[in-house]
């Protein structure tokens, strides 16, 4: 990985993959298809999202698809002529698009433009969503006689509620970047001009942090959707508890009564 987003790659592959200071960066590349999601840009966003996973020098990652689109959704020219056998053989979305979730480093989604279908559901799996102004997002895989399958149903009920989910999935409603913000669908908005700065800075301030703690706060975070209340907070007590063996922790409450910055090691 490289130290600054405009350092050459192959202006070829579906995801451009650079590296600014200790955040990664990803951006989606099939411009003239609207960055639409087919199997190749999902394999090499999953491998990208692994491989800065493991990388030591990384403590967050930022997902964009450029100033102009987040992804106007799956590639519905790929997907048109297959058949369930097919889909069912290749087990399709969960054997690329479910990788994300294999991530344990924050992940941030900054999204300008449209963020439909795929895209959306994208967005949705990431940990922080940061909209510009001219974002708007969709599911409208209804107008296909088709459905959200990529976490869609799922997801977005969790975020918005049912009532909205349901309007948004049964009817392809539109939600514009204000409206996402208020109904609890993205984390903030900022001006169009100023999304990709906005969102490395609050991705270097996250990775800044313990990232030990920042996975404990992840996983607990994500349990909350995936477990009873007892059972989130079993499980959130017990990663406070093992808080208290990390060398981060005792820093960070040292440099606190000292009333000096903490110098984390990441243990």
């Amino acid at each position: 990985m490289q130290d600054h987003p405009d350092a050459a790659q192959d202006s070829q592959s579906p995801v451009l993959a650079t590296r600014v200071g200790r955040v990664g960066l990803l951006t989606l590349n099939r411009p003239r298809q609207l960055n639409a999601l087919n199997d190749a840009l999902m394999d090499r966003l999953g491998a990208d999202l692994l491989a800065l996973d493991a990388d030591d020098a990384v403590g967050a990652i930022v997902l964009t698809g450029g100033p102009k689109v987040f992804a106007a959704g799956a590639d519905i020219a790929a997907m048109a002529e297959w058949t369930y056998i097919d889909v069912y053989r290749s087990d399709f979305i969960t054997r690329n698009w479910e990788t994300l979730r294999r991530v344990r480093k924050p992940v941030l989604a900054a999204v300008a433009g449209y963020a439909l279908g795929g895209g959306c559901e994208l967005a949705l799996a990431c940990d922080i969503v940061v909209a510009a102004q001219s974002a708007r997002f969709a599911v409208p895989e209804i107008k296909l006689a088709m459905m959200p399958g990529a976490g869609g149903t799922q997801r977005l009920p969790r975020a918005i509620g049912k009532a909205k989910a349901m309007d948004m999935c049964l009817s392809g409603r539109m939600l514009t970047a204000d409206e996402a913000d208020r109904y609890g669908l993205v984390s903030r908005v900022v001006p169009d001009d100023m999304l990709l700065d906005e969102t490395l800075a609050l991705a270097t301030a996250i990775a800044g942090f313990s990232g030990p703690a920042l996975m404990a706060i992840k996983e607990s975070v994500n349990r909350a959707y995936e477990s009873s209340l007892a059972e989130g907070l079993l499980f959130e007590r017990r990663e406070l508890h093992a808080r208290f063996a990390s060398k981060d922790a005792h820093e960070g409450m040292d440099a606190f009564l000292g009333k000096r910055r903490p110098v984390v090691v990441h243990r």
